[in-house]
C-alpha cells in the first residue's frame, strides 16, 4: 500500500502544477494589462498637462463643469480690480451678469474699469459699485462692508485680489519691507474677510476666493517675502476651510494660484523697502518669459468660482510643470537644484537691469 501510494502521487500532483501554471500566467497577462492600463493613463495625463495652462481637474471642469454663466446675478465684491487680474475678472464676469463691487485705492482706475464692464458687458450703472478701499486701513473695512450691504443686500462672493510682488533678496530687504509685503499680502485679506464672513455665516452660504500664487507652495528667490506671505495665506485660509466644513457653513474657499501673468505687478514690485520700485525690465527677467494673457487667467479663475473648487493652478508651463513636480513628486534635492538654478538666473538678471539704469 505504501509503495503504491508512494507510485500515484507524481500522477496526484500533475494537474495541481498545471493548475499553478495556468494561473500563474492568467495573473502574469493581468498584470502586463494593468502595467499597460497604468502607462496608457500616464501618457495621457502627461500629454494632457503639455497641452494644459491650468492644472488637470481645472482643465476638465473648464471643459465639462459649469460655465462662469453660473454666476449671473451673483454680487461679487473684487479688491485689487484697479488693474492686472483684478480688472481682467471683474471685465470676465461683466459678460456673464454678474453685479460687481470694485475696490482698490485709486478711485479714478477703479472708474475707469466701470466703464469697460459697462460697455462690454451685461450690467448697468447700478450693477457695478466704485468702492475705494485700502487693504491695510484696517478700521475702515467693516464700513465699506456696510456700504456693500446697503447697495445690493448681500455679497455672493468675496475675491481678496489686492496685493504686492517683491523683487530684493532676503538680505536686501529690510524689516520694514516684509512687513509692508505681510501686511498688505495677508493681513489686508485676512482683516476684510472677516468684516464679510459673519454676514455669511448668517446667511448660511458664500463664496471667498483669495489671489494667492505658485509662489505660496514653490519658494520663491528674490521674493522671499512675497513667496512666505503666498504660503501663509494658504496656511490661514486653509484653515478656514477646515473650520467651515466642521461647521456645516456652505461657504467655498478657493485658492487661485497663478503663475506670471501679464501685468503692472513688476512695476509695483517691491525693490527692499516699501517705498521702493523695481524697475526690472519684464524681457529680462526670467519669471516672465512666457506670461500667460490676463484675460485667459480671468477666464480660468471664473470657472474655478462657478465650480467652487477649492484650489486651482493658473500657468503655462515651464511653472505648471514646477507646481506638479514640487506637489507629486517631492524630491528634495532635486527642489533644491531648481530653486537654486532659477535663483542664479533671476538675482543675475536683476543686476544686469540696474546696470542699465
Amino acid at each position: 500500500m505504501a509503495a503504491g501510494s508512494l507510485a500515484l502521487c507524481p500522477l496526484a500532483f500533475g494537474p495541481l502544477q498545471q493548475r499553478a501554471v495556468q494561473v500563474f500566467e492568467q495573473i502574469s497577462a493581468m498584470l502586463e494589462l494593468l502595467v499597460s492600463g497604468v502607462v496608457l493613463v500616464l501618457l495621457v495625463q502627461l500629454v494632457r498637462l503639455l497641452l494644459s495652462d491650468g492644472d488637470l481637474s481645472l482643465m476638465w471642469y473648464e471643459r465639462f463643469g459649469k460655465s462662469p454663466g453660473e454666476l449671473a446675478g451673483k454680487v461679487v465684491w473684487i479688491t485689487g480690480a484697479s488693474s492686472g487680474i483684478g480688472e481682467a475678472l471683474a471685465v470676465e464676469l461683466s459678460r456673464v451678469g454678474v453685479k460687481l463691487v470694485l475696490s482698490a485705492r485709486r478711485e479714478d482706475e477703479l472708474r475707469r474699469v466701470k466703464e469697460t464692464c459697462l460697455g462690454t458687458g451685461k450690467v448697468s450703472g447700478d450693477d457695478v459699485l466704485v468702492l475705494p478701499l485700502d487693504s491695510v486701513a484696517f478700521d475702515t473695512h467693516a464700513g465699506c462692508v456696510e456700504k456693500v450691504l446697503a447697495h445690493f443686500g448681500r455679497i455672493d462672493v468675496l475675491v481678496n485680489n489686492s496685493g504686492r510682488s517683491q523683487r530684493s533678496a532676503f538680505w536686501q530687504t529690510s524689516l520694514a519691507g516684509d512687513r509692508h509685503i505681510l501686511e498688505l499680502n495677508v493681513l489686508g485679506q485676512v482683516s476684510l474677510t472677516k468684516a464679510v464672513l459673519p454676514h455669511m455665516m448668517e446667511r448660511g452660504e458664500g463664496q471667498i476666493m483669495v489671489t494667492s500664487s505658485l509662489s505660496g507652495f514653490i519658494p520663491t528667490p528674490v521674493g522671499s517675502a512675497y513667496s512666505g506671505s503666498k504660503f501663509a495665506i494658504h496656511g490661514m485660509f486653509g484653515a478656514l476651510r477646515a473650520e467651515l466644513v466642521a461647521s456645516s457653513y456652505d461657504i467655498n474657499i478657493l485658492l487661485a494660484c497663478p503663475g506670471p501673468v501679464v501685468s503692472n505687478v513688476g512695476k509695483n514690485s517691491m525693490a527692499g523697502e516699501p517705498d521702493k520700485t523695481g524697475t526690472l525690465d519684464p524681457t529680462m527677467d526670467p519669471m516672465r518669459d512666457n506670461d500667460m494673457p490676463t484675460a485667459r487667467c480671468a477666464r480660468l479663475l471664473a470657472v474655478g468660482m462657478a465650480n467652487r473648487l477649492d484650489e486651482i493652478w493658473v500657468a503655462r508651463h515651464p511653472y505648471l510643470t514646477y507646481a506638479y513636480i514640487s506637489s507629486y513628486l517631492p524630491v528634495p534635492a532635486l527642489a533644491r537644484r531648481m530653486s537654486t538654478t532659477f535663483a542664479k538666473r533671476r538675482m543675475k538678471a536683476i543686476m544686469e537691469g540696474k546696470k542699465k539704469q
